[in-house]
């Protein structure tokens, strides 16, 4: 049995428990406490923090999230980090409102109860818990799913909220040759058994925040902007929402009777379709629809980005573009909320 160690988090006073056979990250996760991270592979940083004292080694990790030199300093990747002593860690990027409000990761088995095109290249996957009956999560985080047959996994948002915890549905892009996205192509049918495990990520609503919510997405990035949207509505949320979806042309546009549905129950709600190469055939007359990126049209049409904040998912590229955006707009970083999680190049 892997000896146990505690750890110290400053400056906020939390401890926890921590064994030599799990990452400093994931014992938080099974403990329920809610550290910032993003790709949980060593590549994005967002679990950086420095070690004040105690054994801590780090291994397969990226020297662009922590380079040689700040590991001589005593900086860590949490997600990469084993604990071999009792110790103490300085937490650099932290919400101290949200650090005891995480869900503690589950494994669960689900099973297939629906596999639906939605555009040419997405598609719903609806799984219902067996084993537990119900999964436990926060709109916006998102769990990972095993690769029937093998002990690899891919990383996928849930769309749902956890009003309906006996049915979770993800919204799957298509690659050619995906290890998982291919099965979706007759790989998998209703009722053959998946395992997942999460949840994960920090793309949730703040409890107490009042500032206006902006959402950008694209592609599969509706999962998640789509669970906070639902779970606004469910809850009475009275923070207005405007909401930016890019694609490339009408063809790839899904959920619109829902969304326009969902906004009519939210405050001061906005949705801007924003179309990159074609505008035909038309959306429906009651579609706002621009022509351009949707960066672009969120420049356009959002003249105080420092005053609101920021939910962004979608294709690396738009994700890039929409932080540069920010920036420049004066977005305070504390304000804008993405999960930078990481996949190998073929879903």
């Amino acid at each position: 049995m892997a000896d146990i160690h505690r750890i110290s988090f400053e400056p906020v006073d939390i401890e926890m428990e921590v064994g030599e056979d799990e990452s400093v990250l994931d014992a938080a996760f099974r403990q329920g406490i809610r550290l910032m991270h993003g790709c949980r592979e060593g590549q994005c940083s967002s679990c950086k923090s420095y070690v004040l004292d105690g054994d801590v080694e780090m291994e397969n990790y990226s020297t662009f999230a922590c380079n040689d030199a700040e590991v001589e300093e005593g900086y860590v990747l949490l997600c990469r980090s084993t604990a071999y002593s009792d110790c103490t860690i300085e937490l650099l990027n932290f919400d101290e409102d949200e650090l005891l409000s995480g869900v503690p990761i589950q494994d669960v088995h689900t099973r297939v109860v629906a596999i639906e095109p939605m555009t040419r290249d997405i598609v719903s996957l609806r799984l219902r818990p067996v084993e537990p009956a119900a999964f436990d999560f926060k709109p916006g985080q998102y769990a990972d799913l095993q690769i029937p047959g093998t002990e690899e996994h891919r990383s996928f948002s849930m769309a749902t909220t956890p009003s309906t915890a006996g049915e979770v549905e993800f919204l799957i892009k298509k690659y050619p040759g995906g290890k998982f996205s291919g099965l979706l192509d007759g790989g998998i049918a209703d009722g053959d058994e998946i395992f997942l495990t999460g949840p994960y990520g920090t793309f949730t609503l703040k409890q107490g925040h009042v500032l206006p919510v902006v959402c950008i997405g694209g592609g599969a990035g509706m999962a998640p902007i789509l669970s906070l949207l639902r779970h606004m509505s469910e809850t009475g949320n009275e923070r207005p929402v405007h909401f930016y979806y890019g694609a490339r042309t009408p063809a790839d546009l899904f959920y619109l009777d829902e969304i326009l549905e969902l906004g009519k129950k939210l405050t001061d709600f906005t949705f801007v379709v924003c179309l990159s190469e074609s505008m035909e055939p038309a959306p429906p007359d009651q579609i706002t629809v621009e022509e351009g990126n949707v960066t672009d049209v969120v420049s356009r049409r959002e003249p105080a980005l420092g005053k609101v904040e920021v939910y962004l998912c979608g294709p690396p590229p738009m994700v890039d573009a929409a932080l540069a955006l920010l920036e420049a707009g004066g977005t305070p970083k504390d304000q804008v909320f993405y999960d930078k999680f990481t996949s190998p190049a073929f879903e």
